[in-house]
C-alpha cells in the first residue's frame, strides 16, 4: 500500500519536484538574502541501502502472531518500509534522513484491513508491551510519528487500507469516511457524487482524513469551510481499552464533548477508524482574486472588515512584505510584449505607492466558492471593501497562479536543503488586537535566532491564511544558512526562540500543526497543570499499558 515512488527523503514523489528552470530571478535573490555563496554544491541524499538500520526487535513468535492478524503480506519488516515510517516531514526529520541517521525506526510496518484488525492489533502489543504509532501519511512536522528511544519494541500501524467512503447522506450533507483516506482519495469519491469535504491543506495530495482530525488541522480554504474539528460531526476511535464512539447529530448536551477526546489527540489514546464528516455541495465556481495594499496593516483591517460586516471569504491568504518579495523572486521569466507589459505594469503601480520589495508592498490572495450568481453578489461587496482600505485589484490571474502551485512549494524546501539552506515553518494564531504585536515579536526574534545560530542575516516572510471574527493565524517561513554538522543543533535553537516567542507575545502555541514531540514541552505551559493532569487521566483509562504513541502531547 505503500506510495511506489516516494521520496523516502523528502516530500512527495520522485517525479515532481519544483521547477526553477524558467525562474532566473530565484537563485540570485535568495543568494543575496542569506549570503549564500556563488557556487553553491548540491549534496544528494545518502542511498537507502547504505543506512545503518537497526535490526527489528521482533522475534519470530511475535511476527508470526501478529501476521496471522493481519495477513502475511501486510507486517513488513523490510528497509524501506521501516525508512518511511520512521519519521513525518519536519526539518529535523529531511536532515537526518538525507544525512542516512534514522535512530528510532519502527520494527515491523503493520497495515490493517479493517477496524476489527485494527482492535487485534492494539490488544495483541498491550499484552506484549508493544508501542503502537498510528499512520496516516507521514506528514506531520512536529514528530508525532517517530518512535520513541528506549527498548520497547514499536510497531507502526499503517491504516492505508482503510480508505473508502462508506456512506454519503445526501440529505443531511454527511458522509461516513474511512480514516486512511487521503485528501484526492475522499475528493474523488465525494465528487462522483457531487460533494466536496473542502479540506485542503499544503499536504493535501499525502495525508489523511484521521491524521487531520488527530491534529486538528485546517485547510487553506478553512476560513470558508471551517477548520478540519468544525467538519467533524462523529468518529470512531479503537482504543486499548474498547471502541469510543460518538453520535452523528447537529448538536449534543450530553456533558462534556467525547468527540474532542478524539479530536487532536494525536494517537495517544487509540486509532481513529472513521468519521462522519459535514460536506457541501461542489460549487460551480472558485473566483480567487488577487490584491495589493501598501502595507501589512491596510490589509489586515480589510480582512477584520470581511469578517465583521461580510462578506465572510472561502479563502484569505495575506502576505506580508517579504512574502510578497519572495513570491516576485519566484515568479516566471516572460519574453516579448508580455514582458514589455509587466515592466509598465510594476512602474504604474510604483508611481502609485505599491512596491514590490521585502519592505514594500503586500499581497493578498482572497476567493469565493459557490454558486455563480452568489460569488459574483459577494465579489463585488468583498472589491470594494478592499479598495477602500488601499486595496489595488490584480485580477484572476494572481489566483489561478496561485492555485496552480498551491501544493507544490513543500518540493522546493527538498531543493534548498540540498544546497545548505535551513528553511522551517513556525505557525500561531491571536486575536485581532494582538496580531501585529505577536508578528513583530515572532520575526524579531526568529531573525536574531537565525543570526545568533550562525545562519547568517537570515530572511523570515509571513502570511495570515486563517481568519476568523477574533482574529487570525500567523504562519511564518524563515530561512538562512545551515551551520554544517550542526543542523539540527541550529535549528532547535530557532524552534525555541521562535516558540517562546509565541507563548510570551500572547500567542496560541499551535493552530494547526498540533503537538507532537516538538511543543510538548510548552504544552503544560499552554493548558495549564490542571489541564495536562486531565490529558494524564485520560490516558491512563484509555491506554492502561502506556502503548499508544508515548510522548507524544507529552503524554
Amino acid at each position: 500500500m505503500d506510495i511506489p515512488n516516494l521520496r523516502w527523503w523528502g516530500w512527495g514523489t520522485l517525479e515532481r519536484t519544483f521547477p526553477l528552470k524558467d525562474r532566473p530571478r530565484f537563485w540570485p535573490t535568495l543568494r543575496a538574502w542569506l549570503g549564500l555563496p556563488e557556487d553553491l554544491e548540491e549534496r544528494p541524499p545518502v542511498p537507502l541501502e547504505e543506512i545503518d538500520l537497526r535490526p527489528s526487535r521482533l522475534d519470530d513468535p511475535m511476527l508470526t502472531a501478529l501476521r496471522r492478524l493481519v495477513g502475511g503480506e501486510w507486517v513488513r519488516t523490510d528497509r524501506r518500509a521501516r525508512v518511511e515510517h520512521a519519521c513525518g516531514k519536519a526539518y529535523r526529520d529531511l536532515v537526518r534522513l538525507r544525512a542516512g541517521l534514522v535512530p528510532n525506526p519502527p520494527d515491523a510496518v503493520v497495515y490493517p484491513a479493517d477496524e476489527g484488525q485494527v482492535a487485534a492489533v492494539l490488544a495483541w502489543a498491550a499484552d506484549r508491551d508493544v508501542v503502537v504509532i498510528p499512520f496516516g501519511g507521514g506528514s506531520t512536522v512536529l514528530g508525532a510519528v517517530e518512535p520513541p528511544p528506549g527498548d520497547r519494541p514499536v510497531i507502526t500501524v499503517d491504516m492505508a487500507r482503510l480508505d473508502r467512503l462508506m456512506a454519503l447522506d445526501r440529505e443531511s450533507w454527511t458522509a461516513r469516511i474511512q480514516a486512511g483516506a487521503t485528501g484526492p482519495e475522499i475528493e474523488a469519491q465525494l465528487g462522483e457524487h457531487g460533494f466536496t469535504l473542502g479540506h485542503f491543506p499544503q499536504s493535501f495530495e499525502f495525508s489523511t482524513l484521521g491524521g487531520w482530525i488527530a491534529t486538528r488541522g485546517a485547510g487553506q480554504a478553512s476560513t470558508g469551510y471551517g477548520k478540519i474539528e468544525d467538519m467533524t460531526l462523529a468518529v470512531r476511535m479503537v482504543t486499548p481499552v474498547g471502541i469510543l464512539e460518538t453520535r452523528e447529530a447537529p448538536a449534543l448536551a450530553t456533558g462534556p464533548s467525547l468527540l474532542d477526546i478524539a479530536v487532536g489527540s494525536e494517537g495517544t489514546y487509540g486509532v481513529i477508524t472513521e468519521a462522519t464528516m459535514r460536506v457541501r455541495p461542489r460549487p460551480q465556481v472558485q473566483d480567487y482574486r488577487g490584491f495589493l495594499f501598501r502595507t501589512l496593516e491596510e490589509g489586515i483591517a480589510a480582512l477584520r472588515d470581511l469578517m465583521h460586516h461580510g462578506p465572510r471569504p472561502t479563502i484569505a491568504r495575506l502576505s506580508d512584505a517579504p512574502e510578497t518579495a519572495a513570491s516576485l523572486a519566484l515568479a516566471h521569466e516572460h519574453r516579448g510584449l508580455r514582458a514589455l507589459l509587466e515592466q509598465g505594469f510594476e512602474g504604474y503601480l510604483a508611481r502609485r505607492g505599491y512596491k514590490m520589495a521585502p519592505d514594500g508592498s503586500c499581497f493578498l490572495l482572497l476567493g469565493y466558492d459557490g454558486a455563480v450568481s452568489r460569488v459574483a453578489r459577494r465579489w463585488r461587496h468583498a472589491e470594494e471593501t478592499c479598495r477602500d482600505h488601499g486595496g489595488f485589484p490584480l485580477g484572476r490571474s494572481a489566483g489561478e497562479s496561485w492555485k496552480r502551485d498551491r501544493f507544490a512549494h513543500p518540493y522546493l524546501r527538498d531543493i534548498l536543503l540540498g544546497v545548505g539552506v535551513m528553511v522551517d515553518t513556525v505557525e500561531t494564531a491571536t486575536t485581532w488586537s494582538n496580531l501585529l504585536h505577536l508578528y513583530d515579536e515572532m520575526t524579531r526574534a526568529i531573525r536574531a535566532a537565525i543570526r545568533a545560530s550562525g545562519g547568517g542575516p537570515g530572511y523570515v516572510m509571513t502570511h495570515i491564511s486563517h481568519i476568523y471574527e477574533e482574529g487570525a493565524s500567523l504562519y511564518i517561513t524563515f530561512l538562512g544558512r545551515q551551520t554544517a554538522g550542526q543542523e539540527v543543533e541550529q535549528w532547535w535553537e530557532v524552534k525555541r526562540a521562535a516558540t517562546e516567542a509565541v507563548l510570551s507575545a500572547g500567542g496560541a502555541l499551535s493552530h494547526h500543526h498540533g503537538i507532537g514531540r516538538d511543543h510538548a514541552h510548552w504544552l503544560g505551559q499552554e493548558i495549564g497543570p490542571v489541564g495536562m493532569r486531565i490529558l494524564r487521566a485520560l490516558k491512563e483509562r484509555l491506554d492502561p499499558a502506556g502503548v499508544m504513541n508515548p510522548g507524544v502531547l507529552g503524554l
